[in-house]
């Protein structure tokens, strides 16, 4: 299947109507977008432009599928290029054009083309966007060369929610897990060390990597209420190991706060998840 067919499939099987819902594939574009201008991440990323580009007015959105990402930008009042290799009207440039004329938007320009491919002009950009695309890369050094190339200097790359692996066997894992690789067989991730390096070769450095409990942009859709309650779960569990093993010394205060510092206990561990998700925020030297 192509990843247009795919999306199609899973439209009409009920077994992924969550899945449609929480990736804004839904047939409905306008309601994508909604969705999508609504969610905490969105909410999230445009606090983080703000804090760190908050004279931004233009923005290159790399990879932006049905433009939910590009139209929400554009409804906030930047000026939005959008970059999509797929042409198509289901989940690629043929929606972002559909949504633009929709919502009658005139700061939206759209090209099909790969990252890897953009002949834009040097340092033309406040903002380089690129949610969930980085690990598509067909060249991740090359793509991540041109994200930076057209960003101005102190210009703001955002990378987000990309696929993070730790090895070749963590890689089949998420694979393996992955609910639509099966339909089309284009994922694909890398690790952390890869993607510092891309960018740090590209010419730009890293202000932070969100790892994926670090951020609801990356955990999302789940909330911090959900994270928290995981959280409470782990330790519960982890106490009632520590009281088996030690008695009810395990239960006093003082001995688990003890326990956590000296341990430097984390309830989460994100190599539990497959393909964990993580965001970099980076600056343009």
């Amino acid at each position: 299947m192509t990843w247009e067919e795919t999306i199609e499939y899973i439209r009409k099987d009920p077994e992924y109507t969550a899945l449609v819902e929480h990736a804004y594939f839904d047939e409905n574009l306008e309601l994508n977008v909604s969705r999508f201008e609504s969610s905490l991440e969105f909410v999230e990323t445009l606090n983080l432009i703000k804090t760190h580009a908050p004279n931004a007015k233009t923005i290159l959105d790399i990879g932006c599928g049905n433009g939910i990402s590009t139209i929400s930008f554009a409804k906030k009042g930047y000026q939005v290029t959008a970059v999509e290799p797929d042409p198509s009207k289901t989940v690629g440039a043929g929606a972002i054009q559909l949504l633009k004329d929709k919502f009658a938007l005139k700061n939206v320009d759209i090209h099909v083309d790969f990252a890897e491919n953009i002949n834009f002009p040097d340092d033309s950009f406040d903002v380089v966007y690129v949610r969930q695309a980085m690990h598509h890369a067909n060249n991740l050094n090359k793509f991540v060369e041109e994200c930076i190339r057209v960003l101005k200097p102190n210009g703001l790359l955002l990378t987000i929610r990309d696929h993070v692996i730790i090895n070749d066997k963590d890689k089949a894992w998420f694979l393996k897990a992955h609910p639509l690789h099966k339909f089309y067989g284009g994922e694909n991730a890398y690790t952390s060390q890869e993607y510092r390096q891309a960018i740090k070769n590209g010419g730009a450095t890293i202000f932070k990597e969100l790892k994926f409990y670090d951020s609801v942009i990356n955990y999302f859709p789940k909330t911090d209420q959900e994270i928290a309650q995981e959280q409470e779960k782990k330790i519960a569990k982890r106490k009632k190991q520590i009281t088996k093993k030690i008695g009810l010394i395990g239960n006093i205060p003082l001995f688990w706060w003890m326990y956590k510092r000296i341990k430097d206990y984390n309830p989460l561990d994100e190599n539990e998840v497959p393909g964990r998700m993580y965001s970099y925020i980076a600056i343009k030297k």
